[in-house]
C-alpha cells in the first residue's frame, strides 16, 4: 500500500482558544501558589525558612474530625456508579433541603427548587449563563472574592460593574453606592452578586442591612444572587442570618449559594448548592447540568455525613471555635507586630493594611510589595488588585489555609518588613 506524505501544517486554536492562552484565567497569586507549595513548604523543625501560602480560602483546621467520620462511609451502593438526576439524586438533594431548612432558611425547602452542581464556581457560572446575555452586567460590591470576574466573564461574557467599597468608610456597602453604579450603568444589568457573610472582608451584614439591599433591587427588578458559602463559618458576635430566612417565598428574583468548599472544609470534593424558587431558572440550569454533575460517590458520602446530624451539630460548634481560636491568634500577633488589619468576624481571612511598606500608594507599587513577599519573605497573600478593590496595599490572609503556626510566622515575616522600615 502507498503511504501518503502529509505537508506539515497549523492547527491553530479557536479565537476563544487563544484568548485563554493570552488572557488566562487563573491569576497570578494562585499560579505562583501551586508552584511554589510542593517546592519547599514551611516546617519549623526541617525548613524554617519555607514557602507560606495564606493566599488560598480553604480550611486546614479541621481535617482531623473530618478523616474519622468520612473513613467510616464507604459504603457505596451500585446506584453511586450509575448515571443519576444531572441536579444531583434526589435523595441527595432531599438531605441538602432538610439540612438547609435548618441551618440556613429556618423553614422549609422544597428540594426541586434546589441545584446541585461541581463546586459553587460552576453554580455561578451555570446561573449567571442563564441570567445574563453576553456584555450583560452583573453589580459586584468591592473588594470581592477574585474569582468573580472569571466565573462570570470567561465563558458567561458577562460584565461586572463594581461597586467599590473603601477603608474611608469602612468598606461599607450602601443603597447610595447600588444606586449610583446602577445609574450611570452603560449596558442592561441584570443582577447583583451579594456576598455574605464578605469574602474578603470576613463581615457579617446584620438583617437590617441585607434586608434594604433585597428591598432596592427588588424595586429595581434585577435579580439577586446571594452568595452564602461561609454562612456556618461565623466566629465573632454578629450573627449570621440568612437571606432565605428574611423571606417567607425567595421570588423569582432572589437565588441562594451555598457549598460544602468552606463550611466543611471540602473544597476538593466539588459541591456547590443552587437554592431557587424560579421553576424556570431551574429548568435551565439543569439543561446544562450534564457538564457540571457531581460524582454518585461524592454525593454518598456527603449525604451520610449531613444525615449524621449529632455529627454535624458537633462539628460545626468545633469548626467555629476553631476559626475564632485561629482568627485570635493570627489578630493577637499582627498587633504584636504592629501590622494594622481590618477585623472579621466569619469565613477564613481578614484584610491587611500593607500602605505603610509601600513607597506609594499605586498599584504598581503594590504589584512590587507583593513580588518581594513571595521572592524574599517566601510569603504569598491575596493582593488587593485581585480583589478588585478600590485601594491599593490592602491584602488579604487566611488564617486557616495552614496550621496557625505556619499563619504566626507568616505574620512575623512581616513584622520583621515593618521593623526594617523603622528609622529607630
Amino acid at each position: 500500500m502507498r503511504l501518503t506524505t502529509i505537508c506539515a501544517v497549523k492547527y491553530p486554536l479557536s479565537s476563544r482558544g487563544a484568548g485563554l492562552l493570552d488572557n488566562a484565567p487563573l491569576p497570578e497569586y494562585i499560579k505562583c501558589h501551586w508552584d511554589s507549595r510542593s517546592e519547599e513548604p514551611w516546617d519549623p523543625a526541617t525548613n524554617p525558612d519555607g514557602y507560606i501560602g495564606l493566599c488560598v480560602a480553604e480550611n486546614k483546621l479541621v481535617w482531623d474530625l473530618l478523616e474519622p467520620r468520612v473513613a467510616a462511609n464507604r459504603d457505596v451502593d451500585s446506584q453511586s456508579f450509575s448515571y443519576q438526576d444531572m441536579l444531583g439524586a434526589p435523595e441527595f438533594r432531599a438531605v441538602i433541603a432538610e439540612f438547609l431548612g435548618k441551618r440556613l432558611a429556618n423553614r422549609t425547602v422544597n428540594p426541586d427548587n434546589l441545584a446541585v452542581l461541581s463546586g459553587a464556581g460552576s453554580i455561578l457560572e451555570t446561573l449567571f449563563y442563564v441570567l445574563t446575555d453576553p456584555g450583560d452586567a452583573v453589580l459586584v460590591p468591592t473588594p470581592s472574592y477574585a474569582a468573580f470576574w472569571p466565573d462570570l466573564g470567561t465563558r458567561d461574557q458577562a460584565t461586572i460593574i463594581p461597586i467599590h467599597t473603601t477603608s474611608t468608610d469602612e468598606f461599607e456597602l450602601t443603597v447610595d453606592g447600588l444606586e449610583e453604579a446602577l445609574r450611570s450603568a452603560d449596558r442592561t444589568v441584570r443582577a447583583l452578586l451579594y456576598t455574605n457573610p464578605n469574602n474578603p472582608l470576613g463581615r457579617v451584614d446584620e438583617p437590617a442591612k441585607v434586608e434594604e439591599i433585597l428591598h432596592w433591587a427588588r424595586d429595581k427588578g434585577i435579580h439577586v444572587v446571594l452568595d452564602e458559602v461561609y454562612a456556618l463559618s461565623v466566629f465573632g458576635d454578629t450573627a449570621f442570618v440568612s437571606g432565605a430566612s428574611l423571606k417567607p417565598q425567595l421570588g423569582d428574583w432572589l437565588h441562594i449559594i451555598w457549598a460544602f468548599s468552606k463550611d466543611f472544609a471540602a473544597s476538593g470534593l466539588r459541591v456547590g448548592v443552587l437554592l431557587s424558587e424560579n421553576e424556570n431558572v431551574i429548568k435551565a440550569v439543569d439543561a446544562l447540568a450534564y457538564w457540571a454533575a457531581v460524582s454518585g460517590d461524592t454525593q454518598s458520602l456527603l449525604a451520610s455525613l449531613l444525615s449524621d446530624e449529632a455529627w454535624v451539630d458537633e462539628f460545626i460548634a468545633a469548626n467555629q471555635r476553631r476559626l475564632g481560636e485561629a482568627y485570635r491568634r493570627t489578630t493577637d500577633a499582627l498587633q504584636e507586630h504592629g501590622i494594622p488589619f481590618v477585623s472579621a468576624d466569619a469565613g477564613f481571612f481578614l484584610l491587611l493594611d500593607l500602605r505603610p511598606l509601600m513607597e506609594e500608594v499605586s498599584w504598581e507599587a503594590e504589584d512590587r510589595l507583593w513580588r518581594r513577599l513571595v521572592d524574599e519573605y517566601k510569603l504569598n497573600l491575596t493582593p488587593g488588585s485581585a480583589c478588585h478593590s478600590a485601594e491599593p496595599g490592602f491584602m488579604r490572609l487566611v488564617f486557616s489555609a495552614a496550621p496557625t503556626g505556619a499563619v504566626i510566622e507568616g505574620v512575623r515575616r512581616l513584622g520583621r518588613l515593618f521593623r526594617s522600615l523603622d528609622p529607630a
